[in-house]
């Protein structure tokens, strides 16, 4: 299969938009996640999805793109909900909630999953495959879906991005000067709860957290700056959903989903290498000239000790 015949495909042209956009929007909001230490924040709100979208199902009785967004989003403002509770009124650390809702919400939608697909309802075929995504099935308003709430991400993101550097840096001194610290964080979570909901027919329930963090992580080894990291992780995000969808398309029967993940992954390993300052490289050749400017200095001693 040639360039040409890949791209003159308005079926992959819709597929590649939508991994694109599904990418770009998921950098941008793990980075704010990332760098507030809520890496498995968007694993749990992932997981927390599945009930809803069962619960959707088994309501409306149809596979309704619509219903399911709406399904997966109570279900993903109730695992918030119940982290921060949880977090706020027990002993118990917020890595430990975020172990217990997902754990729970997830098995609830195995349940769900299983009963379903065990009914007399002949509409069930195919909804096993938001467990692990299934890019191919979007159409044309699905990546119109997509592309408005990606937009609608990244221009809150770009909007609110004073507010949420201070809260992911300094979020002591940002309640001091009056910010509303708690509506922040919850604001935080609806964004990534929306965005684990617009990928999660793509990516699926499983691995959506990995698009959310992986682009975010790799953009960090590039740059000190925030607003660098956040273009960079977006433009990382972007070319994952690219390659992904590219690589799939190329070779029969392998899923796009989980090809998106392995190219962010290859941009990650990429970036721990290649990185200009903090990769494993520039590391090397730092210590390999401080020793040498060390080596040399003692030489240097030596011959003028010897000299006097």
């Amino acid at each position: 299969m040639n360039w040409f015949s890949i791209f003159s495909d308005p079926n992959t042209q819709w597929i590649l938009m939508g991994s694109m956009l599904l990418g770009l929007s998921s950098g941008v909001i793990g980075s704010f996640a990332y760098l507030r230490k809520q890496s498995l924040m968007g694993d749990a709100l992932s997981h927390a999805a599945l009930p809803g979208i069962c619960i959707a199902f088994m309501v409306t009785g149809t596979k309704s793109i619509f219903f399911f967004l709406i399904g997966a989003i109570i279900a993903g403002i109730l695992a918030t909900v119940f982290i921060s509770y949880i977090t706020r009124n027990s002993r118990i650390k917020q890595d430990s909630a975020l172990g217990i809702i997902l754990t729970v919400f997830f098995g609830v939608g195995i349940v769900l999953l299983t009963q379903i697909q065990h009914s007399n309802s002949g509409n069930q075929s195919g909804l096993d495959k938001f467990l692990f995504g299934h890019a191919a099935s979007l159409i044309q308003t699905d990546v119109y879906t997509i592309a408005g709430i990606s937009v609608f991400l990244v221009a809150i993101s770009f909007l609110f991005f004073k507010e949420f550097k201070l809260l992911s840096f300094d979020p002591d001194f940002a309640k001091g000067i009056g910010l509303p610290t708690l509506l922040l964080d919850q604001f935080i979570m609806m964004l990534i709860v929306t965005a684990v909901v617009i990928g999660i027919q793509a990516v699926g329930v499983v691995l959506m957290a990995a698009l959310l963090i992986t682009p975010a992580v790799a953009a960090r080894y590039w740059t000190e700056k925030l607003h660098v990291m956040v273009i960079v992780a977006g433009l990382f995000g972007a070319l994952s959903g690219f390659a992904g969808t590219v690589i799939s398309t190329m070779a029969n029967n392998l899923p796009t989903g989980p090809l998106i993940v392995l190219s962010a992954t290859v941009l990650f390993v990429g970036s721990i290498v290649f990185a200009p300052y903090r990769g494993v490289l520039a590391k090397s050749r730092l210590r390999l000239s401080a020793k040498n400017e060390y080596k040399n200095c003692f030489t240097n001693q030596r011959v003028k000790e010897k000299s006097l």
